[in-house]
């Protein structure tokens, strides 16, 4: 199996454990120094990331989905996973539906590959000024 296919696979585990909430599993896929930057800014270390799954439970995802992804290898250990995750659930309740832009940066421990990091980012329509001059700019 090539490192591109243990990075897809990762990513296949990930999806399912998020799933299901399980934090055993995100555990053992989590490398040791872990980070996650959510979707508007805020950041989160290895143990708040499992304890969103753990206790209350204030995270649940009834669907998710991690499409178009490209991996890239760039060192024997480091890779990184640029992919669109597709979200349904809710946290502490509230909808958290989504379609997001998701940097996985993977990272090889112990021989086996580990989630480093997650960044996630909506994916939306073009800002104000990446809009082309039109009628009703009045440019």
């Amino acid at each position: 199996m090539t490192a591109r296919d243990e990075v897809l696979e990762l990513g296949r585990r990930w999806v399912a454990a998020e799933l299901a909430g399980d934090a055993d599993a995100l555990d053992r896929l989590g490398a040791k120094d872990f980070r996650l930057v959510g979707p508007v800014g805020f950041v989160l270390d290895r143990q708040q990331w499992l304890d969103r799954y753990r206790g209350q439970r204030d995270l649940r995802l009834t669907d998710l989905r991690w499409d178009d992804v490209e991996v890239r290898e760039l060192t024997d250990d480091v890779a990184v996973a640029i992919g669109v995750q597709t979200q349904q659930g809710t946290f502490a309740g509230n909808p958290v539906d989504a379609r997001l832009r998701v940097t996985q940066i993977a990272v090889r421990e112990d021989g086996e590959w580990r989630l480093a990091g997650l960044h996630f980012s909506p994916i939306g329509g073009p800002p104000p000024f990446g809009r082309p001059p039109g009628p009703a700019s009045g440019r």
